[in-house]
């Protein structure tokens, strides 16, 4: 009877001992973009964007987690040339709430590897045009919702690392899978650097 009591103990207390490991945290992230569009034919350059978001961090062991993301992302591309003094510069802007599923590999208790997959809601997509020769300039912007694909989907793949206990620093490129507009073989591309505080 005291082994059976003594074999549950022991059980009780590794059962306590791996939930303890088990831990959740949350917290606020913002950082810069740098984003683009690639594929065949494209020719759109990339420009600076944002991003802020919140993010959540379940440790399901010692060295893995699994963290889910909800984060406004400003996204896009550019294009610029000059032909005989007339320069044509293109903007596109196109926003959306980003959902990535970050598994993680805690290299070091400090550093993790992180991969997996995001799907982005777009909100928002127009495109600005400005034409400028000399002192004349001519600027237009088109709406672009009804040409912009409402789901996107891409693969992220970084690092995060934790500066102090609450506070981490994170970079990471997403690459899109799916064509961002309806007529275009055109993804998005977005190389990110982040800072975030746990909870």
């Amino acid at each position: 009877m005291k082994k059976i009591a003594i074999a549950l103990m022991c059980m009780i207390m590794a059962t306590g001992a791996a939930m303890a490991q088990k831990t959740f945290t949350f917290g606020p992230k913002v950082g810069v973009d740098y984003t683009h569009y690639w594929g065949k034919d494209v020719e759109h350059g990339g420009q600076f964007n944002y991003q802020a978001g919140l993010f959540f961090e379940y440790r399901m062991a010692n060295k893995f987690a699994i963290a889910p993301e909800l984060v406004f992302a400003a996204q896009g591309g550019k294009f610029d040339t000059n032909i005989l003094g007339v320069t044509y510069k293109e903007t596109d802007h196109v926003n959306y709430i980003n959902v990535p599923v970050m598994l993680k590999y805690y290299v070091i208790p400090e550093l993790s590897i992180d991969f997996g997959p995001q799907v982005g809601f777009n909100i928002y997509s127009k495109n600005t045009r400005e034409l400028k020769a000399g002192s004349e300039s001519f600027k237009e912007t088109f709406d672009m919702k009804d040409n912009t694909k409402t789901v996107d989907f891409g693969l992220g793949l970084g690092l995060t690392y934790n500066i102090a206990k609450d506070v981490f620093v994170q970079g990471r490129y997403t690459m899109g899978m799916t064509d961002v507009f309806e007529h275009s073989n055109g993804k998005n591309g977005n190389a990110q650097i982040a800072i975030g505080y746990r909870f």
